[in-house]
């Protein structure tokens, strides 16, 4: 379907993976916190092994529904990611009885410095933002074509800016220079390799989504809003 607005439906499988990626987006977001030490001087946030999923979720998105969707899907990701901190903040103040040993184990887990908040807030809208419209345009540019090149090449630009900017944020200051690139460098190439690897499964899903929705979209003629 060659009108980004006709024949839209949010259907079963549309919302169905709307809340895989919110899953996805919000598990990230709060096993962040654990630094994965991949070598003696590589490491990253233990996140790297799930956040790559919305990446891909996304990509579904904009390829079947077009940009427009894949950008409510964003913003409802952004908004759920923010009501589990608001609740994350409540309950590690809520008043605990003397026998109740689990505090500081919890407020570990579940305490997101405003630092790193700021920095997961930021990647992930410039990074999925960016990954959505790049497709989008190239679905266009390619006539439907070559959705490797699709896929891979706007997760090249939207990880890029979203590990530059949350590890360069969240942790700044904190850790040595070449500690911060290098954190940077592995995060991005380990998200690219994901992506990589599962681009048959993408292959497979659009495919299939497209088959059972009867729905194509380009984008032909969209201006590109965040709102």
């Amino acid at each position: 379907m060659e009108n980004g607005e006709k024949g839209k439906s949010y259907s079963g499988a549309f919302l169905c993976m709307g809340m895989l990626f919110v899953t996805c987006l919000i598990v990230s977001n709060l096993i962040a916190e654990k630094v994965w030490g991949v070598t003696e001087h590589i490491s990253v946030p233990a996140s790297v092994i799930l956040f790559p999923v919305t990446y891909i979720l996304a990509d579904i998105f904009t390829e079947v529904y077009g940009f427009k969707s894949a950008r409510i899907v964003i913003w409802t990701g952004f908004a759920c990611n923010l009501v589990a901190v608001i609740a994350y903040v409540i309950t590690i103040d809520l008043p605990y009885p003397k026998y109740w040993l689990g505090q500081d184990a919890f407020s570990v887990v579940l305490g997101i410095t405003p630092r790193v908040l700021l920095a997961s807030f930021v990647g992930y809208l410039v990074g999925e933002f960016s990954n959505s419209v790049i497709l989008s345009k190239l679905k266009i540019i390619t006539k439907g074509n070559k959705l490797w090149l699709r896929t891979i090449g706007s997760t090249v630009v939207g990880e890029a800016l979203d590990s530059l900017l949350f590890v360069s944020i969240a942790f700044a200051g904190t850790i040595s220079g070449r500690q911060l690139i290098s954190m940077i460098l592995f995060q991005y190439l380990f998200k690219l390799v994901i992506e990589t690897v599962f681009t048959p499964v993408t292959y497979a899903i659009i495919a299939y989504v497209k088959k059972i929705e009867g729905i194509d979209t380009y984008d032909y003629g969209l201006k590109y809003r965040l709102f």
